[in-house]
Formats: structure tokens, C-alpha cells, sequence
């Protein structure tokens, strides 16, 4: 596989238990990708552990971040250092194995071959051959359920709103100028889609299988949840009222 400047962004909150060895696997892919890992001062010491690491391996990078914090903020932040690192290609995923490493060249091929049709290509559960491994059907049918409140609402031709494993086309995150995203917690993956999918940016969806974390706890609460839904009601808003 033959690869422009691809980076991969991490963001992190006590993910000791599954760092290392993620970004070990991502890295062996291929030569030429590099790591950058956002966390928010993990009391596990996360960081510290990427910190050691990154003294070895200098395509691993570490935003240590201490102030302003959230999954909005250290997803920003990771995209902006990225594009200053000179990256073409920019892969969102989470940090606990849910999104597999072994789908990176897939998303990439996807998006190169795409050209200028396509600026995103997301991991999907929600088309033939993508599935939801290891939940119980209530999980699935909230997925299934919250994914059509986003679709009704913001009016995005996409099955699968709420991944964040993607490939980011540079010229996409530019064109949505990502520096300016607003939304300090996870409802920043459903922002960045609307922003893109308003600039009229074509989106693709490749199946993936998704597969609950092995090691740690999820730091998604029933209140950050909460949270992304009323965030998706203000992108309705702002964009009926010009604001965005």
C-alpha cells in the first residue's frame, strides 16, 4: 500500500489497559502512519505511558491536555495537530479496540479511490456486511433508533451517524474549518458530519464489525448522551437560523 502522509487520532481518558498495544498495532500497518494520542490527564496515567513510548517511536505523538477538557476538545485538537503534521489522510477512531486496526487500509482505499467525490469515508455497522458484535438487541435498537433522530433531523443520507472511525480527506477538514468545532463532548461526530454533509461533500460508509471494549470502562454516561442529542437539535437551529 503506497501512502501520502496518513495520521491517526486518538482521544484518550484512562485507557492504559488498551493504548500501547493499539497504537502499536496501528503503527505496524504500514511505515508511513503515524499516531497521535489526545488524552485529558487520565488519572491512570495513560499519557504518561504514551509519553514513555513516543521517546522510542517518533511517529507516536502525545497531546497531553489539562484544561477545557472533553471528547469535543481533544477530538479538535487532534485534528488540528494533525493537519500542522502535515497529514492528507486523517483517521477518528476510538481508543478501546471497538474500532479494529485491521480496517484502516480499507477506510484509506476508499477514500483515495474516490477522488474528489469523496471527502469521508465512515466504518459502518449499519450496511450490508457492517455489524454490532457483542451487545444485546436493547443496545442495537438504540443505536438503530438514535441513528434516525439524526437522519430525520439533520437530514444526512448516512446509515450510520453515530461512527467515529473515519477517514478524514484533508481538504474536508479544512473545508469545514474543524479548528472552529463547538461541541465540547462526543456529539463533535455528529457536528463534524453535518458540517460536511452541508457543504455538499460526499460521504461513503464501509462495513465494519464493531466490537465492545475488552479492557476498561466506557466514559459515555447517560447525561453526555443526553447531551449529543440536545447538541443535534442546536445544529437544526443553527442552521435554519443561517448560523451555520
Amino acid at each position: 500500500m503506497s501512502l501520502p502522509r496518513v495520521i491517526c487520532t486518538l482521544p484518550t481518558y484512562n485507557e492504559s489497559g488498551n493504548i500501547l498495544a493499539l497504537c502499536a498495532e496501528i503503527l505496524a500497518l504500514d511505515p508511513r502512519i503515524e499516531v497521535i494520542v489526545i488524552d485529558d490527564n487520565s488519572p491512570d496515567g495513560t499519557w504518561k505511558l504514551v509519553a514513555q513510548a513516543a521517546r522510542q517511536e517518533p511517529r507516536l505523538h502525545l497531546i497531553h491536555r489539562t484544561q477545557d477538557k472533553g471528547r469535543g476538545r481533544s477530538g479538535r485538537d487532534g485534528f488540528v495537530r494533525a493537519l500542522e503534521l502535515g497529514a492528507e489522510y486523517v483517521i477518528e477512531m476510538d481508543a478501546d479496540f471497538s474500532h479494529q486496526p485491521r480496517y484502516i487500509p480499507g477506510l484509506i482505499e476508499r477514500a483515495r479511490s474516490g477522488g474528489d467525490a469523496i471527502g469521508l469515508v465512515l466504518g459502518s455497522r449499519a450496511v450490508q456486511g457492517g455489524r454490532d458484535a457483542d451487545r444485546g438487541l436493547v443496545r442495537q435498537w438504540i443505536t438503530k433508533l438514535a441513528n434516525l433522530y439524526i437522519r430525520i433531523l439533520l437530514g444526512v443520507r448516512v446509515h450510520d451517524c453515530n461512527s467515529g472511525f473515519r477517514c478524514w480527506k484533508r481538504s474536508t477538514l479544512e473545508r469545514i474549518r474543524v479548528a472552529e468545532t463547538f461541541s465540547p463532548g462526543p456529539a463533535i461526530v455528529q457536528e463534524l458530519l453535518f458540517k460536511t454533509a452541508r457543504a455538499r461533500i460526499g460521504i461513503a460508509e464501509l462495513p465494519i464489525e464493531f466490537v465492545n471494549r475488552k479492557h476498561g470502562e466506557s466514559t459515555l454516561t447517560f447525561r453526555t448522551l443526553m447531551q449529543g442529542y440536545t447538541t443535534v437539535l442546536k445544529l437544526r437551529w443553527m442552521s435554519l437560523t443561517g448560523r451555520i
